[in-house]
């Protein structure tokens, strides 16, 4: 059966190398949009193929521009096929970063301190902009909750994310959630905490299971939310 398996490896090797560099950007941008709309927390900003994309976007942007008024039917039926090609891109781009933007807006103090912490790491969890983002939303609403109301407690209730008492004020997302997730990869037994069950990830098995029993195969590339 191992050899079996390697054999497959080998194949699903070659497949990806014969494959289109562009083709294999929109795959993989795909599969960001479905974990970011399914997942419960907020994935690391995939830099790589994000940047690629958005470079495809801006060399088809500007191809459309040159090529426009060109009377050439064969350029004419050319360019139909690059902007339909490019509503798809944008489509996708738009829809993954409105889900992360849903997300960071729910989670903000949540979302921060776990990008703090991802900096030391090689993926940070917020690009730049969303970043400047976060922060600049949250100094305004922080700056209207004082404002209205805050401004009126003690100083020791006036902060929002006070720990005090062992409850905590910072909202977070449901890490026990159950997401569809597809094994990519044998991961082997995997003990849900909390719980005396254990379940074997192999290689194609499909699983309804609790984000937070595989939410680091997840990131590691090891299963993908479907």
């Amino acid at each position: 059966m191992s050899n079996i398996d390697d054999i497959d490896d080998i194949l699903a090797d070659i497949a990806v190398d014969a494959t289109p560099q562009e083709t294999r950007d929109l795959q993989e941008l795909t599969r960001c949009w479905v974990a970011e709309r399914v997942a419960p927390e907020l994935l690391p900003w995939p830099e790589d193929v994000v940047e690629r994309v958005l470079e495809r976007i801006r060399r088809q942007i500007e191809l459309v521009e040159d090529q426009t008024g060109d009377m050439d039917p064969k350029t004419g039926f050319r360019l139909i096929i690059v902007q339909t090609e490019l509503e798809r891109f944008k489509f996708l781009v738009r829809s993954f970063l409105r889900a992360r933007l849903r997300k960071i807006d729910a989670h903000p103090l949540h979302i921060l301190n776990q990008h703090t912490d991802s900096l030391e790491s090689s993926r940070p969890l917020l690009s730049a902009s969303e970043h400047q983002y976060l922060t600049t939303h949250q100094s305004l609403l922080a700056a209207h909750y004082n404002s209205s109301f805050l401004s009126q407690f003690p100083a020791a209730l006036q902060r929002l994310d006070d720990t005090t008492g062992g409850i905590s004020m910072v909202d977070k997302p449901d890490e026990d959630a159950a997401i569809f997730a597809r094994c990519l990869r044998d991961v082997g037994e995997v003990s849900i905490e909390g719980t005396e069950t254990r379940i074997d990830l192999k290689r194609g098995d499909v699983w309804v299971v609790r984000w937070s029993a595989v939410r680091q195969w997840v990131e590691l590339g090891d299963l993908e939310v479907i």
